[in-house]
């Protein structure tokens, strides 16, 4: 096979191959993945210009010299460019995107066929290209998908016109308003690619289609034909398709999220029309939607959620220890779920406890999410029995001398902690490090005793830990380095997206919550219903309010963490209200869903799940206790609520931020949204604060003083506010 390069940019190069074929190869010299920016799109169009000059070419190829084909348009580039726009026409976006238009619309009028090669991921404007292609091939490793409504967006450069066009209405649809990822199969299956090939053979199989497709030549004129011209569906099989999506996208995405909705308008206005007059109405939506607070937030959490795993995997490159065998002290429900994420991502583990009985129930939680998994097709039951042949329960230490990894996850007692963790220390291997799950306690107190604390740290998971993706990596004040990237490679490995914060009481998300439950606490000593309390908070956007929520987390748990937060931060919390109505449930053996009655009570559904109801006996309970002689002398209006809650948190979050137990706003915002499921739509409690201005957060927060300083903004922010600063630039 004979190449000569023809045009080598700093983004792709072209190629000819064999005398009468080219090769346009994407291969970023300034990154390590493929992007859509605007150099690249220039390049393109120039590299387009000189292969429609070449005489006697048969076909073109779009390939990738990196694992990834295209990933996308650059976002940090885009964001700036939204940023910076005002005016919808002869913008900064409506000139990139016209370019981006004109090269795809230009590879569909070349005088000779086109095939996509794509191995590893061709996503958004990656795989719009590839659309513009008159084939599309594929390796088995291979992602495909337009998945920009999970961006606040929908597809600019042609995608909702041309996928509509390739593969039908209704499944264009469930590409574009789900934005799903989509495997080999699912794309062949569904008609967006023509074939799935070995690698090795990739080259090779494009060579021969565009051999034959040239040789045809009707074949492939067909194909952009029909992306070219209406589809000529009925009106009434339209709107069938539109009200079966419309009823899809509220019972199963929600109206916070317009990309979604605004998509279907588009599509099914523009089915029938030709793709010109399509493209501008496609143009025209994406544009009003770059404007919104949606995409603003969800285009800025994705580039936060690329920041923190960034730096995670650059700290965990440091790290030169490879975990063999791990040790799980404490088998509770966190301990065998802590367990079965180590086992189920290959690791030897030890689980220890004091009694068989003990044991019994970690080994029982493993075997639950065993049979989860398989119910769900997720693992078969040979590898099921394989991930609890891992896991070894004991009551000695014997086989902590070969472990790597300890991760204590007992009672949330400091005493019983610090005890345990001072055990085991003299049980452990030279090379082996030290953690705790603990929520609140400080690392540095339970470092105290240890007599090496240099290879202690924190390694907070969240329940339940097989669906979390946080784990708070924390650092203590003599934590060394090679101790947080060991922890830092290990939570990578299980799947997790650890994110490291400095100790202190409640260390990052704990610490942000808790004000938040303090607050909650002192709205219903005021009168506010607890349950118009959850609705408000969900309403908004929480996956569930804080009544709910400490249900979940057992009212028990929560208090044993109230005088760890309060102790630690009297300045503020020694304001919350004597009065607690969490602590006053809970003293009548209310523990939450674990004994089936807290703020709610608790029945099995069909399933065997939790589901709560209105139990009267609470409000009996709390009365006495309760400003007025009825809970209906006092009514709390949603926004009330929402600002009660949220104000503390956020205030808490911007003291982290000052404080240093974190870097950045984004490890923040991201540990909010990942260990809390605080609303993505709204992209974090920092983003929130430069969405409303800080200016506008410090007068609502004002009104509220007479809380105590909970309530109070910091100096800082205070002084961003005068001066208009964000904590983001994007």
């Amino acid at each position: 096979m004979t190449r000569k390069v023809i045009f080598k940019g700093s983004s792709l190069e072209l190629t000819m191959v064999n005398e009468n074929f080219l090769e346009l190869i994407f291969d970023s010299k300034k990154r390590p993945i493929n992007v859509f920016d605007q150099i690249t799109i220039d390049q393109l169009m120039h590299a387009l210009s000189i292969a429609e000059s070449q005489s006697n070419i048969n076909g073109l190829i779009f390939s990738s010299a990196k694992s990834i084909f295209i990933a996308g348009a650059d976002i940090d580039e885009l964001s700036q460019i939204f940023k910076s726009d005002i005016k919808p026409h002869n913008s900064r976006l409506e000139i990139f995107f016209d370019k981006a238009n004109t090269a795809f619309n230009k590879i569909e009028s070349l005088p000779f066929p086109t095939v996509a090669c794509i191995g590893g991921f061709a996503l958004g404007g990656g795989f719009e290209l590839c659309l513009a292609c008159d084939f599309r091939i594929l390796t088995s490793k291979a992602i495909v998908g337009l998945p920009e409504a999970k961006l606040g967006i929908i597809p600019g450069w042609g995608g909702t016109v041309r996928l509509p066009r390739v593969i039908g209405l209704y499944k264009a649809l469930e590409w574009i308003i789900t934005g799903k990822h989509k495997t080999p199969n699912e794309a062949l299956s569904d008609g967006a690619v023509d074939a799935v090939i070995d690698s090795s053979k990739l080259l090779e199989e494009s060579l021969n289609i565009l051999k034959a497709a040239f040789d045809e030549k009707s074949g492939y004129k067909r194909r952009r034909d029909q992306k070219q011209k209406p589809l000529l569906i009925e009106t009434t099989k339209i709107i069938e398709t539109k009200e079966f999506f419309s009823k899809y996208i509220s019972s199963k995405i929600g109206s916070y999220y317009p990309a979604p909705s605004v998509a279907l308008e588009v599509i099914c206005g523009t089915i029938n029309v030709s793709q010109d007059e399509a493209r501008t109405t496609e143009y025209e939506a994406f544009q009003k939607l770059t404007k919104t607070p949606e995409c603003r937030s969800l285009m800025g959490l994705f580039m936060n959620d690329q920041y923190v795993i960034s730096k995670a995997k650059r700290l965990s490159k440091n790290c030169l220890v490879t975990v063999s065998h791990v040790t799980v002290l404490g088998a509770g429900i966190m301990g065998g779920g802590i367990a079965y994420q180590n086992a189920i991502k290959g690791f030897s583990v030890l689980m220890k406890d004091i009694s068989d009985s003990s044991l019994l129930m970690g080994i029982n939680e493993v075997k639950k999410l065993l049979t989860k998994s398989i119910s769900i097709d997720k693992i078969s039951n040979s590898d099921a029995e394989s991930v609890l042949s891992r896991i070894k329960p004991s009551i000695n230490y014997e086989d902590t001398k070969k472990t790597t990894i300890v991760i204590e996850a007992i009672v949330e007692n400091k005493t019983m902690k610090s005890e345990v963790l001072t055990e085991i220390e003299k049980q452990l291997p030279t090379n082996a490090i030290l953690s705790s799950n603990t929520s609140t306690i400080s690392i540095d107190f339970l470092a105290s005793n240890l007599i090496h604390p240099d290879r202690f740290c924190g390694i907070h998971f969240f329940n339940p830990v097989h669906v979390m993706p946080l784990v708070e990596i924390v650092r203590g004040k003599r934590t060394s380095n090679e101790t947080i990237e060991l922890a830092v490679a290990h939570a990578i490995k299980l799947g997790k997206k650890p994110i490291v914060v400095n100790d202190c009481p409640g260390f990052l998300v704990n610490r942000i919550l808790f004000p938040a439950i303090f607050a909650f606490d002192m709205m219903i000593v005021d009168g506010a219903d607890f349950q118009q309390i959850d609705s408000a908070i969900e309403d908004w956007g929480w996956p569930m309010g804080p009544a709910y929520l400490v249900d979940v987390i057992g009212l028990d748990t929560a208090i044993s963490c109230f005088a760890t937060i309060i102790s630690g931060y009297p300045n503020r919390m020694k304001d919350v209200y004597d009065v607690s109505p969490t602590c006053i449930l809970c003293e009548k053996n209310r523990f939450g869903q674990k004994n089936k009655q807290g703020f709610y009570g608790y029945v099995e559904d069909d399933k065997g799940k939790p589901k709560k109801y209105f139990d009267k006996k609470v409000l009996q309970i709390l009365k006495p206790y309760i400003q007025g002689s009825d809970l209906s002398d006092y009514k709390f209006d949603a926004v009330t609520i929402l600002h009660r809650f949220m104000i503390p948190m956020c205030i808490e979050a911007a003291l982290c931020l000052e404080e240093g137990i974190v870097d950045s706003p984004s490890e923040i915002d991201m540990s909010i949204v990942y260990g809390l499921g605080f609303p993505a739509f709204r992209g974090g409690l920092l983003r929130w604060m430069d969405e409303i201005g800080l200016n506008n957060f410090c007068k609502l927060a004002d009104k509220f003083a007479h809380l105590g300083n909970l309530y109070r903004p910091t100096s800082k922010m205070r002084k961003m506010a005068r001066e208009n600063i964000k904590y983001y630039s994007f």
